[in-house]
């Protein structure tokens, strides 16, 4: 295997795989990445078993076809560390040794060979959905934040992708909780489209944040009841889903909170994070005293100390005092497009619902706290 590529197009693709491969792994072939010459292109593949990530580069130089494994880390360091725009020849020497080259550098890595690495078989038959790139990151982002890391009820462990409908429109929903908030994303698909109901992992939606970040081509989803596989362009990632029952998020979702509270987003970010500050480990929970026109933000902390802030903010009923995880709290108003969080309030103990007048199809739940 001989071919020469330009290091930044080789760079671009080696840094998504970083994503993928695994840093400490009993398989060292999955620490690697294939590189694979054929029918006049070069392809990269890596895989934890549960994610596998495909590129394809056209804008090579071929003189041998053929294929290798070498360290995906390894790699990406070295050029990493090469001048951008170099030219960056490759030499298979043997079954064990790639050869890289520019003008001034050398160097040989050690290289696993290519029976060991892993085979896949894209099986999939199901309807495509095509998704506009930049409603389905956003989507993605705003699910995320209640992503649960509790490895003991995995099936929080990631976005429940399904399709929803409403008013004779169909929906791509995205629902995630930790059972302390919960949030949920929508956008409009074609109708007729058929997708299974699945959870998508939390690494294959960190993965697919960054490939989305990095590209502007539209999405192209296909799903099994196993699998999902996402097409941007010349990439594909393919991710196995969680197999377990994501629970009924709707009946945690508020909808006799009568109490309207109505505060703009940013000063809102800006005072919580303020009044945070005293508290070191950020573990306090932050107290909202909501009046009419008002709302008095303050976190005590046994350690520190305590701060208090007051901002204006638009309320229609009588003194509540409600306390939340202030993490939890930044979470959602970060992720809030309108200039005001519209926030709906039963009483002190019972869930709260976020919404976000400039986006209709998202919202958020939060789980009061006891201080």
């Amino acid at each position: 295997m001989q071919f020469s590529i330009k290091r930044d197009a080789l760079l671009k693709s080696l840094n998504l795989v970083q994503g993928v491969v695994e840093k400490k792994n009993t398989l060292p072939i999955l620490s690697n990445v294939l590189l694979q010459i054929k029918n006049n292109k070069l392809q990269i593949v890596a895989t934890d078993l549960d994610l596998i990530f495909y590129d394809e580069i056209d804008d090579v130089n071929i003189s041998t076809e053929g294929n290798t494994t070498t360290s995906a880390t390894v790699l990406y360091d070295i050029l990493r560390k090469i001048p951008s725009n170099t030219d960056i020849k490759f030499d298979l020497k043997n079954e064990n040794k790639l050869s890289l080259k520019t003008d001034s550098s050398d160097f040989n890595l050690l290289c696993l060979p290519t029976e060991n690495f892993p085979n896949f078989s894209d099986d999939f038959e199901t309807d495509t959905i095509n998704l506009n790139r930049s409603k389905f990151l956003s989507l993605l982002n705003k699910s995320k934040i209640s992503i649960s890391n509790d490895d003991t009820r995995h099936y929080l462990n990631g976005i429940f992708l399904h399709l929803t409908s409403d008013q004779n429109k169909s929906f791509l929903t995205a629902v995630a909780t930790d059972s302390h908030r919960l949030s949920s994303s929508s956008m409009e698909v074609e109708a007729e489209k058929k997708l299974p109901s699945l959870i998508l992992p939390r690494k294959a939606v960190l993965q697919l944040c960054n490939l989305l970040q990095e590209t502007n081509e539209e999405v192209v989803v296909q799903a099994s009841e196993t699998k999902i596989q996402f097409k941007i362009g010349k990439v594909k990632l393919v991710s196995k889903v969680i197999d377990g029952k994501f629970p009924d998020y709707k009946k945690v979702v508020p909808v006799k909170n009568d109490k309207l509270l109505i505060i703009p987003t940013k000063d809102f970010i800006d005072s919580v994070e303020r009044v945070t500050t005293v508290s070191i480990d950020r573990k306090e929970g932050v107290k909202l005293v909501v009046n009419k026109d008002k709302v008095k933000l303050s976190v005590n902390s046994t350690n520190s100390g305590d701060g208090n802030e007051i901002i204006k903010a638009n309320y229609n009923s009588e003194e509540l005092t409600i306390s939340f995880n202030s993490k939890y709290l930044l979470d959602i108003a970060s992720s809030i497009e309108d200039k005001d969080l519209k926030i709906n309030l039963k009483d002190s103990v019972s869930p709260v619902l976020i919404e976000d007048k400039a986006d209709k199809n998202s919202y958020y739940v939060i789980m009061p706290m006891k201080i």
